[in-house]
């Protein structure tokens, strides 16, 4: 259930849905292009769920020796925070395994600020033997220093947005379930009791020796002998009293007492991983509205949105830096549009914002910033130009 809480919200935060949206559209094809060639969509989720499962996580952006921008995906065991004001990390030195030439290498990107506020980063390569590292030469092409002569860090720090109880001291977060480690073992309890419900639930059939067929082991003992494709056969002496004949033990297994123990437990859990008391069900309850999804999710939409935070920041500053490695000198405006409809009734909040529209409350190029992604300016230049594009007739049936 660890895996699965971690997984389900790398899911519902940084999904392939999540829209990176930037106004200059020549940089914007640069930019998507490094995306891509970088896997990120990809990458990107599966470092999200080391984050929820781990604490932290990391973006480290560089260009390498063929003048490529390459993100490294960075796990919290990697990240070496050195400096850092009112919990947001300024320098930092990031650690990565590496195998060149069949020997195992260290590889150490440190980022430090200098006097006049600019990065500079350093890199080092270590020859790994165990625990011991030898400092060795970096790898052609790679310079021992850079001067990146930029205020804008090359590196995000990404971590769930809740308070680090564990040390409040430390810039570095903590697992989205640090908190639910009795919940995650009540789970387990309660699972494995019922696997063993089953397991101790079979049916049981006493023989009396004298019924059973014998047979002589080379040692001389004498055993019962069973169909092993039987039910289960326990032979007994029962005494010369004793009724001959065979005696059928059934036991009876709790399975309704098993599925709301288990129903419960997974309540607690997903409750104390801030998603709400009604994530996990152990049994599907018919299929729902997405306004009750919305009703009875609200405690996990109010998490999701707080998450948001934080990777919404860190994505906006990747943008801002693969920009400054792409050699952009212009100023420009980054969206990030995250995917919430899993969560949200996104088609009741368009028809919404039409009604309000049709009411004048709102005006339509407030439509195409909320729903397109575009910058005021735009959306009013597409409104003016009565784009064909445009979602709705004011007098239509839309």
């Amino acid at each position: 259930m660890a895996k699965t809480v971690s997984e389900d919200w790398a899911n519902l935060t940084l999904n392939e849905k999540v829209d990176i949206v930037i106004d200059d559209e020549k940089l914007s094809e640069e930019i998507h292009r490094t995306l891509n060639d970088n896997d990120f969509f990809v990458r990107s989720n599966q470092l999200a769920e080391l984050t929820f499962a781990l604490g932290t996580g990391a973006f480290v952006e560089y260009m390498d020796a063929n003048g490529n921008v390459i993100i490294d995906y960075i796990r919290a065991g990697m990240i070496y925070p050195l400096s850092w004001d009112n919990g947001k990390i300024k320098e930092c030195a990031f650690a990565s395994e590496i195998t060149l030439e069949k020997q195992k290498k260290v590889y150490l990107n440190i980022h430090r600020l200098n006097e006049s506020g600019n990065y500079v980063v350093e890199n080092k390569m270590f020859n790994r033997q165990g625990n011991n590292l030898t400092l060795t030469e970096i790898p052609e092409g790679v310079a021992e220093e850079v001067d990146t002569k930029s205020s804008v860090p090359r590196f995000q720090i990404i971590k769930p947005n809740i308070v680090n109880n564990v040390d409040l001291d430390s810039p570095m977060g903590i697992s989205v379930y640090a908190n639910a480690l009795d919940q995650l073992e009540g789970c387990d309890l309660v699972y494995d009791s019922y696997c063993n419900e089953f397991r101790l639930g079979k049916k049981r059939v006493i023989v009396p020796t004298s019924m059973a067929q014998m047979l002589m082991e080379e040692d001389g003992a004498v055993t019962p002998l069973f169909d092993d494709n039987d039910t289960e056969f326990y032979a007994v002496n029962l005494g010369k009293d004793s009724e001959q004949k065979l005696h059928e033990i059934n036991m009876e297994i709790r399975a309704d007492a098993h599925d709301k123990g288990i129903t419960k437990a997974l309540a607690l859990l997903s409750y104390k991983c801030g998603m709400g008391s009604n994530r996990y069900q152990f049994e599907a309850s018919g299929v729902k509205t997405a306004t009750e999804v919305i009703s009875e999710d609200s405690d996990l939409l109010q998490s999701l949105k707080k998450h948001e935070l934080i990777l919404e920041s860190a994505l906006f500053d990747m943008t801002k830096a693969i920009a400054s490695l792409l050699g952009a000198h212009t100023e420009f405006d980054v969206t990030i549009n995250f995917d919430d409809s899993i969560i949200e009734d996104v088609n009741a909040e368009k028809q919404r914002f039409l009604q309000e529209i049709r009411d004048g409350v709102r005006q339509k190029w407030e439509y195409r910033v909320r729903f397109f992604g575009e910058d005021e300016d735009t959306a009013k230049e597409m409104v003016a130009q009565g784009d064909t594009e445009y979602p709705f007739k004011l007098g239509g049936d839309n």
